[in-house]
């Protein structure tokens, strides 16, 4: 092969390259998660954020400022997430809660979803990704 063949062939494979490949499959995104009315700026956010499978992919403690917390997650790819939060007051990195096993510290999961008598099933927690995306929580305090 010669050297213009060889350069044919480079230009070649790299349009088949490109044209075979979404260009999206390269595209990272950044979540922006605000939570606010938060009771008091006391404590952390800590913030569990999965993909579509339920396998975690970070954990993520944020300070809290005038009873609001925003967490930006850069570089995440297209796709299906969720996550779940809650607002550890005292920073013991635990949900505190009551003897009756009902958490006294405020907590929240992707999409406001709700559950009844314990967290809503995971399905109803999954949003998807495909730009850059703001999503606004609203913490649960019992």
């Amino acid at each position: 092969m010669n050297r213009n063949e060889m350069k044919n062939m480079k230009i070649l494979f790299l349009i088949l390259f490109i044209t075979v490949i979404p260009l999206t499959s390269f595209s990272q995104f950044v979540l922006t998660i605000e939570i606010n009315d938060l009771r008091n700026s006391n404590g952390q956010i800590l913030l569990e954020l999965s993909n579509e499978k339920g396998e975690k992919i970070t954990g993520i403690a944020q300070n809290i400022t005038d009873n609001k917390c925003v967490i930006v997650v850069n570089n995440l790819k297209q796709g299906k997430y969720a996550f779940k939060y809650f607002h550890d007051e005292n920073k013991n990195e635990n949900i505190d809660v009551n003897w009756l096993k009902i958490p006294k510290e405020g907590y929240g999961f992707s999409n406001n979803a709700k559950g009844t008598f314990g967290p809503p099933p995971f399905e109803k927690t999954i949003f998807e990704i495909k730009e850059n995306t703001v999503l606004k929580c609203v913490t649960k305090y019992i």
